[in-house]
């Protein structure tokens, strides 16, 4: 039978083996804690198409149910930053306003102007909220005819991307970056028949 003797024998952990140990731990947290910034920057960017989905949505529904004013929806053409000014009067969202189909298209448009421009949320008097730097453009037949309108809502993204060019909506405002390469876009459509 071999025998060894009791000295040759190591006990603990060697130096060299806590630095590995800690290289690869670091890795290992430096690893997670990217993909954090990553799930929050794509969560970020699903929120803003999620709204600007809706925000689109929601005006062509409004131009639905106000069919007597497409024309006006379709003049007011690109908004965004404020583009309509101070709230039209009169001011239809009043009780007991009496306002006609046109008054009622020019103040529904600045109320979703504002929302795009994040004017209906405020922390501290600071607006907040909404898209980043959005646009929005409004398309449809001239004059309100029959035929297909089309509502496109345009932000600021986070990364970039190679711009789709589906559209100029935006483009004069030069908010995206070079080549559009941060903007965002967002279109969606419907046929309207004001005659039904």
């Amino acid at each position: 039978m071999l025998r060894t003797s009791p000295g040759r024998y190591q006990s603990g952990v060697s130096l060299i083996e806590v630095l590995v140990t800690t290289v690869v731990l670091s890795l290992g947290v430096l690893g997670v804690a990217g993909l954090g910034a990553f799930a929050k920057r794509s969560t970020f960017e699903a929120v803003q198409r999620s709204v600007a989905s809706e925000m689109g949505y929601a005006l062509l529904e409004e131009m639905r149910m106000n069919k007597a004013a497409l024309g006006t929806y379709v003049a007011a053409a690109a908004l965004g930053g404020g583009t309509l000014g101070a709230e039209p009067a009169p001011d239809c969202d009043a009780p007991g306003a009496n306002c006609n189909a046109s008054e009622l298209a020019t103040h529904s448009l600045w109320l979703w102007e504002r929302m795009i421009d994040s004017g209906m949320e405020s922390n501290a008097g600071v607006e907040s909220g909404g898209l980043l730097s959005p646009s929005a453009c409004i398309a449809g037949p001239a004059g309100g005819a029959t035929g297909v309108y089309t509502v496109t809502v345009v932000w600021r993204g986070v990364t970039e991307i190679a711009d789709s060019g589906l559209t100029n909506c935006g483009n004069a405002k030069g908010l995206y970056g070079a080549g559009n390469a941060f903007r965002r876009v967002v279109i969606v459509q419907s046929y309207i028949d004001p005659t039904v």
